[in-house]
């Protein structure tokens, strides 16, 4: 049987697992028996709404058990599921809406808003109340039958969706092996299940280890994310970059990750910083790792007692690895170019961007945009996205480089940096600031951060322009918004 529903609702109970709990949430745990019965319940409630294979079914809700059940019953009768992020506005809304055309919207009341989601849209409690309580045999489908659609987090302007297919989701074994997860395992993830990383490493990879995972509707901030730590006391947690930046910055007890045995980041590069700093506050290290909408599961990664600070790590087993040139050709160790992967969990391509897909997916390799070294050693350094660099004085400036020197400067917990014309035309590096200290003067701040950075950079890496700000635009998944930061330089140049 190639529906991956029934291997992750299903074959736990067939398996006598059926009592081991499969899910927490805040409204009581969720057993492997009860996730297969609410599945079924909303796979029979999509049928009853007229939901046939292939057509979509959006989601947008909040994590749960609701999440689990309509995203695996939307698999089951062979239908695509559609995760939507739950922070979009109004008409980003709608124009994901308008890209996927879903045949239902399953929405929590909460986040139900009938002008933009329109009559298709029923409630989780509705949907599951009418429907059947028996078994629902999962729909005949090929392992490359599309089973579920992401859409990117937006980093550079509209997202587009992913295409996945069946054969995707088993393909979580190879990240698993690498963490060691067992059945024992407790896992919690700060980020959300319609982000790629938290999808397969808070949902699917427990699942199939017959592990436990925490789901929260909640955004968790420092003292929840305590709170979960001390309650829920999870073995395994995920994170990103600035969250972990955020969860130092609050200070918590030194004891407060002591029931974690790996902690794991991806979504940015981690700095080397923050990396020691949370090693010597918490005594756990964090592997470092890349995935993308694209793989959902990681392709590089750290391994348990062998974590690199400033390094992504090697190939995950089952995925192979290439840093190629402009030209397409390989470069020695030591240069920079972009990462290519070959992966069993990437997707097919992107819906209805024929272009983009033939340009990101060539053959059997998936060219990731991530400007990537390879050392001697078979560790593998992130230097940046390859659509964020930029030239000045005819030398090009990775805004990683300078970010992660920015960083070195106690006054600062998070920076942005990106290229922008001046008002002479010139493209000229603009640095966007977060002060670690919100009373600190802006202009003490930029003077004191000019002489750093003029001891600490080459000439035309340092900045046209120093602004101090309160916050970074970041999606929701905590990627930088870069377009974002050059329509600020571009308005005040």
């Amino acid at each position: 049987m190639d529906n991956a529903a029934a291997l992750f609702v299903d074959a736990p109970v067939q398996d006598g697992q059926g009592e081991r709990v499969a899910l927490l949430a805040p409204s009581g745990p969720v057993t492997y028996r009860d996730l297969q019965r609410l599945t079924d319940r909303a796979g029979h409630g999509l049928r009853a709404l007229g939901v046939e294979p292939e057509q979509r079914v959006a989601m947008l809700l909040p994590d749960g058990p609701a999440w689990a059940a309509t995203f695996f019953g939307a698999l089951k009768i062979g239908a695509v599921a559609v995760p939507l992020n739950t922070r979009l506005g109004g008409a980003e809304l709608r124009a994901v809406l308008a890209d996927c055309r879903p045949k239902a919207v399953v929405a929590d009341r909460a986040l139900l808003d009938a002008q933009t989601v329109g009559p298709r849209a029923v409630e989780f409690e509705a949907l599951v109340a009418g429907a059947p309580a028996g078994p629902l045999g999962p729909e005949p489908v090929g392992p490359d039958a599309m089973a579920f659609w992401l859409y990117t987090s937006g980093t550079t302007g509209a997202p587009k969706a992913a295409v996945h297919c069946h054969r995707t989701l088993p393909a979580g074994r190879h990240y698993l092996d690498l963490l060691g997860v067992t059945g024992a395992d407790r896992i919690f993830a700060t980020s959300k299940l319609f982000f790629a990383y938290a999808l397969g490493n808070a949902l699917l990879i427990p699942l199939l280890a017959r592990a436990t995972s925490y789901l929260s509707p909640g955004w968790p901030d420092p003292a929840a994310v305590a709170r979960t730590m001390r309650d829920v006391r999870p073995t395994l947690f995920f994170s990103v970059p600035t969250v972990y930046a955020r969860l130092l910055h609050a200070e918590l007890p030194a004891e407060t990750f002591r029931s974690a045995r790996l902690c794991v980041s991806a979504g940015e590069r981690l700095p080397a910083e923050v990396y020691e700093a949370w090693r010597r506050r918490f005594g756990v290290e964090i592997l470092d790792g890349i995935g993308a909408t694209e793989t959902v599961f990681m392709v590089l990664s750290n391994q348990p007692g062998r974590s690199r600070p400033g390094s992504s790590g090697a190939p995950v087993p089952g995925t192979e690895a290439r840093i190629l040139n402009a030209e397409g050709q390989p470069v020695p160790d030591g240069e920079e170019g972009v990462l290519w992967v070959r992966t069993p969990s990437q997707a097919a391509g992107y819906w209805q961007r024929l272009d983009h897909s033939r340009r990101t997916f060539v053959g059997d390799w998936f060219r990731t945009g991530d400007v990537y070294r390879r050392e001697a050693d078979g560790g593998h350094v992130h230097c940046g996205r390859e659509d964020d660099f930029f030239k000045v004085a005819g030398q090009w400036v990775a805004p990683a480089e300078v970010e992660s020197v920015l960083l070195r400067h106690p006054g600062v917990l998070d920076s942005g940096v990106v290229g922008a014309p001046e008002a002479g035309g010139l493209i000229k590096p603009f640095v966007f600031v977060v002060p670690r200290d919100p009373a600190t003067a802006p202009e003490a701040l930029r003077a004191d951060l000019r002489r750093f950075l003029e001891g600490a950079l080459a000439p035309h890496q340092r900045p046209r322009e120093i602004r101090i700000v309160s916050e970074l635009p970041r999606t929701a998944t905590g990627k930088l918004q870069r377009f974002r930061l050059r329509e600020l330089a571009q308005a005040s140049a």
